[in-house]
């Protein structure tokens, strides 16, 4: 009897491990508010990332500050983030100081950073209104505030010719344009889309100004990313089935569904836009199969090694970059 007990007992508690070892890995994640997270919220909503066996925690961060600071601190695993975050604090050129000494490697890409729209004020019509101006960065001198300096200095305004304020997220800016506490700042979608709508102008593209460049990526540091390479090779599987996904003409309206019940803002005809502009077939902005655009990334490095400061040359991609884990990912 004690002997049928033992093993019914250790049957029990073998189907319990089993069912436990095959739960989702928790992964905590942060990214910008924004339509760069649709690849994230499909995968959530389709159940891309539990096929591939993670559990996505996503949460919403305020500023990069806070999201980089936290992601070399530990309380993240991973951070949708510019590359030139990346750069910048591997480099010692980040916003704040940090404690740790940071471990950072980009693992795949996101979007390729040429759908940055210089939006305005209603009253201004050229660079040359924007003189003696403020302007909203999400930093001062990380994600994309070289890129807002590059645009104006070929649009023929100087640094120190204006004034560059440090305002948070995407959504934050939108929302102090809207307030008029700034003359201007870069919006992605559907921010742009949504400004646009209410009256200010949209001066400039980055992709117009700028050309090939990097944008945001997915990015861990390099320890935890060698400890738990089957929980980021999982979800780089569940993200790129995503991109697959949404790049997909058959999957069309259900996508901008998604898209429209994460981001409550968006009308249904913005989300429309949006999906011409991310998922376009000639020039979606999304990167197909999340695959890094190495010279894009050059365009980043190039802009950080004119306007970063400690000033440094920085030229090579592959510092910042570990191919590894998306190389196994894709591997049938």
């Amino acid at each position: 009897m004690l002997r049928r007990q033992g093993i019914g007992f250790a049957l029990a508690w073998a189907l319990a491990a089993a069912a436990f070892a095959q739960e989702p890995a928790p992964l905590e994640v942060m990214g910008f508010s924004g339509s760069s997270n649709w690849p994230l919220f499909v995968a959530q909503d389709k159940g891309f990332f539990a096929r591939h066996g993670v559990q996505v925690r996503l949460s919403s961060a305020p500023n990069s500050v806070v999201q980089l600071t936290s992601l070399i601190e530990g309380k993240l695993d991973i951070a949708m983030t510019a590359i030139d975050n990346v750069i910048a604090y591997q480099e010692g050129q980040g916003e704040v100081e940090v404690k740790t000494k940071p471990d950072l490697m980009a693992f795949l890409g996101v979007n390729n950073g040429g759908r940055f729209n210089l939006m305005v004020l209603p009253e201004v019509r050229r660079h040359a209104d924007l003189r003696g101006r403020e302007l909203a960065v999400d930093a001062l001198t990380t994600g994309y505030a070289f890129v807002l300096m590059e645009m104006l200095r070929k649009g023929g305004l100087q640094p120190g010719e204006y004034k560059l304020v440090s305002a948070g997220g995407s959504r934050t800016r939108y929302e102090g344009l809207r307030e008029k506490k700034f003359a201007g700042t870069l919006l992605n979608s559907p921010y742009d889309l949504i400004s646009e709508a209410a009256g200010f102008n949209r001066l400039a593209s980055s992709g117009e100004v700028i050309g090939r460049y990097q944008g945001s990526v997915g990015a861990a540091r390099r320890g935890w990313a060698a400890a738990n390479e089957a929980r980021l090779v999982g979800y780089i599987r569940g993200y790129v089935a995503a991109v697959d996904w949404l790049y997909d003409p058959a999957n069309k309206a259900e996508a901008v569904a998604i898209l429209a019940k994460r981001l409550e803002r968006l009308k249904p005809d913005e989300a429309e836009r949006t999906y011409e502009e991310l998922l376009h077939p000639a020039h979606g902005n999304l990167l197909r199969r999340a695959a890094i655009d190495l010279e894009g990334v050059r365009t980043v490095l190039a802009l950080r090694s004119e306007y970063g400061r400690p000033r440094k040359t920085l030229t090579d991609p592959a510092r910042y970059y570990d191919p590894r884990y998306y190389d196994k990912a894709l591997r049938p």
